[in-house]
């Protein structure tokens, strides 16, 4: 290990630019011409377009043009879809619904875009946006998916029966049902996942622009995964051929899923510049991101668990409603299902599983993949569940949880994933050692002397990242393969470039993938550079969500780093007089084993490019070419134990102290795979006690702004005890199974379970505000 290489806790390169204001974001691009968007959107939940009259915003001042939805769909350009193809139990296709980007005949959430307003300035396309005169006739609205198949719902697609997307199970039934006739007991329990905003900092953006001298397109825009958002809007929405497409990704100010999909302000922009002549950029405000950015979660769920007389589990049914809002966004539909019920057996060796999900439209906003996607909600039915199983048997959670571990490796669990490698105990025997749950008790009655209820919970989480292989999910269903790309690039003086088809939006690529370069040939993190974002620099990638860049597009680089290190062993080899299997790379040099014999690697890469002096029919130049396309999942898991105090009389609830365990594999640099646990723990606190997007009935987000929708604060967190062991994953060149969502997806059960642990009861919902949790405990006193 090299003090810059694999291993090392070395500062993030790309700070430097970000704390001194030089990043570079979509708003702070200008083009040459350059005009402003405002969309007009609807106010209605769900409503016909009876009429839309645009002759006053027209005639105000600096406006260029005011386009609807009638003339996008006269130029061809097409609906947008969803990805991912589920079909329902009974074998039918999943029932997608028209999705204009510009509505044109009717409006199915607050927030839907009807016409886009392009002026010289932003307040002028403002203005001008509320001046565009739109008849609407209101409908009946439906924001709950329990309520939207009742009889009576509104309709809202009529592609969908009953607002029903989809009917899909998983598992055996059969078997499910002989397992619980033969239960000694069984667990049941309704439970909430509850619906969240993203709320990445930087808020969606778009800058379309067409030059008609090249017939070419270019647009900057905040994406998770440029190359796809080109291919589908080549390919599916027929904005522009892909060769004459460019899409760029600058610097990305968060996504957590929520900036994976191709939205309608992107089409739009692009073909409001070649509409307009001019180009046209749009930036969100932070309402229209609560408006229009994809939420998360919005599960209600049914389980059943069954155990015998000892406690082992012998089967479980889960009933999952999932809201996808009023369409179906681009991954949408993998989200409640193969991201979700794959992972229900948890950390626990469970013979028999079947769940049930139906996929339900309302008029809300679409619901899609948020940090973790599937894997939280998964999660949290599990650890709620065992929890309260503990409870109701009156043993120790950590020994019920012990005792139904999987210990043997490979597991093939009932639904599909095939864990590879894991030591759940391990985990479990750290976070309990670190958080001294032991000595709870006796905090507990220090604390009930002060009139505070001290509580504590546990969650044992596994997740499934790296998302693969390409061949199994399209077999699944979806619409694209999940390999990545990468390109090693070494000049003629020896520095290097990688080329990665992965986005770097906050996980620090720019340095942890110049780590892996350094470990193999000892060149300086500072002679690294790694090339992202843009579909015209680098080949095509499938960019970065599901904690994929260490697992599946460093693998990449490392196929290429393979045959970069082949051509320059031989290179100096011949340079060196020496048999090739003698050559070693050490310290920025190759060298003779056992001899002084040496190279030095900007010497070696010279000669690969001078060409005077190479190996008989060898090419010159130092560039290779890797795709990678992993062969299974990366299973990272771990134990999160909570600790928190709550005060009976407001409800209030304290986090005392808060343990993470987690075994993320082999891990390129300690320093940043903590904070994104800091940061996925954070996002998972906030939704077990503080977030929840909030529709009134008849269709108006209640929570559109900071001063209704409650993130967590500094003050709200504790600090965080953070520790990992490894099982390096079998399945990739590193061992590396993926650090990023974990934290997200571990600590909403955690935190419930302390809280119900304090109050004595086991029905709260999340968010466990004051005043629900206040709640909570005057019902568990009446009883």
């Amino acid at each position: 290990m090299g003090i810059e290489g694999v291993g090392a806790r070395v500062a993030r390169k790309e700070d430097k630019r970000f704390i001194t204001g030089a990043g570079r974001y979509v708003d702070d691009m200008v083009v040459p011409g350059m005009k402003h968007a405002a969309f007009v959107r609807s106010p209605h939940a769900h409503a016909q377009i009876k009429k839309i009259d645009v002759k006053k915003a027209q005639a105000m001042p600096g406006v260029i043009g005011v386009l609807t939805g009638k003339e996008l769909k006269a130029d061809g350009i097409g609906n947008l879809i969803c990805g991912w193809m589920i079909h329902s139990k009974d074998g039918s296709p999943m029932k997608m619904g028209a999705w204009s980007p510009l509505a044109f005949d009717r409006v199915r959430y607050v927030g839907d875009a009807v016409v886009i307003v392009v002026a010289e300035t932003k307040g002028q396309a403002r203005d001008a946006a509320e001046a565009v005169e739109i008849t609407y006739k209101e409908l009946k609205a439906v924001v709950d998916a329990s309520k939207a198949m009742d009889k009576g719902a509104p309709q809202i697609h009529p592609e969908a029966d009953n607002n029903l997307i989809f009917d899909w199970d998983i598992g055996n039934a059969d078997e499910t049902a002989a397992a619980f006739k033969k239960a000694a007991h069984v667990v049941k329990m309704d439970i909430v996942n509850n619906r969240l905003v993203p709320n990445a900092m930087e808020p969606r953006a778009a800058l379309g622009h067409y030059d008609k001298a090249e017939d070419h397109y270019t647009c900057w825009t905040t994406s998770q995964n440029p190359h796809v958002a080109r291919l589908v809007m080549s390919a599916f929405y027929n904005v522009a051929p892909e060769n004459k497409l460019r899409v760029i990704a600058p610097d990305v100010g968060g996504g957590f899923g929520s900036k994976i999909y191709i939205y309608p302000e992107e089409i739009v922009c692009l073909w409001a510049s070649k509409k307009t002549g001019v180009p046209v950029k749009w930036v969100a405000d932070r309402t229209e991101s609560f408006l229009t950015d994809a939420h998360g979660r919005d599960h209600h769920t049914h389980a059943e668990m069954a155990f015998d007389n000892d406690h082992r589990i012998l089967g479980l049914k889960v009933e999952t409603k999932a809201n996808l809002g009023a369409y179906m966004s681009l991954f949408s539909s993998a989200t409640p299902t193969y991201l979700y019920a794959t992972l229900l057996s948890g950390q626990y060796d469970i013979p028999a599983i079947h769940a049930n999900v139906k996929a339900i439209y309302t008029n809300t906003a679409p619901v899609d993949a948020y940090r973790g996607a599937g894997r939280p909600e998964a999660t949290f039915v599990m650890e709620r569940m065992m929890e309260t199983a503990a409870r109701q048997f009156g043993v120790s959670p950590a020994e019920l949880r012990r005792k139904n571990f999987i210990t043997s490796f490979p597991h093939q669990t009932p639904v599909i994933m095939c864990y590879d490698a894991g030591d759940y105990a391990a985990s479990l025997d750290a976070a309990m050692k670190a958080s001294d749950y032991a000595g709870f008790a006796k905090r507990k009655a220090a604390a009930a002397k002060k009139g505070l209820l001290r509580g504590i919970g546990m969650s044992c989480y596994i997740e499934a990242c790296g998302i693969a292989p390409s061949a199994a999910v399209g077999s699944l269903g979806a619409g694209v393969g999940l390999w990545e790309s990468a390109e090693v690039r070494v000049n003629a003086v020896g520095t290097i470039e990688v080329l990665t088809g992965s986005h770097s939006h906050g996980q620090g690529h720019e340095t942890t993938f110049a780590q892996l370069v350094n470990e193999r040939f000892g060149v300086p993190l500072d002679s690294v550079s790694i090339v992202h974002g843009d579909t015209d620099k680098v080949q095509m990638g499938m960019g970065t969500y599901g904690s994929r860049s260490g697992a599946v597009g460093m693998s990449a680089i490392v196929k290429a780093l393979d045959k970069v290190e082949a051509k320059a062993k031989k290179i100096a080899a011949h340079l060196l007089e020496a048999d090739e299997g003698d050559i070693v790379i050490e310290n920025g040099a190759l060298k003779v084993a056992g001899t002084d014999k040496n190279v030095p690697w900007f010497q070696m890469a010279l000669a690969a490019y001078t060409a005077h002096n190479l190996p008989g029919g060898m090419e010159p130049g130092l560039k290779e070419t890797a795709f990678y396309d992993p062969s299974n999942f990366t299973f990272p898991a771990g134990c999160y134990i909570c600790e928190v105090e709550v005060d009976p009389e407001t409800g209030t609830t304290e986090i005392i102290q808060f343990v993470a365990a987690d075994d993320f594999g082999n891990i390129i640099n300690p320093m940043i795979v903590e904070g994104q646990v800091h940061g996925g723990l954070a996002q998972g606190i906030g939704q077990a006690l503080l977030e929840g997007a909030h529709y009134d009935n008849g269709g108006q987000l209640l929570t559109a702004s900071y001063m209704d929708y409650t993130m967590p604060r500094a003050g709200d967190l504790p600090s965080f005890k953070v520790s990992t062991s490894n099982t390096p994953c079998p399945g990739n060149p590193l061992g590396i199974k993926g650090c990023g969502e974990a934290g997200a997806i571990g600590s909403p059960p955690a935190v419930i379970n302390a809280i119900t642990d304090a109050i004595g009861s086991n029905d709260l919902a999340m968010p466990a505000s004051p005043s629900t949790v206040w709640a909570a405990i005057r019902a568990a006193t009446k009883h």
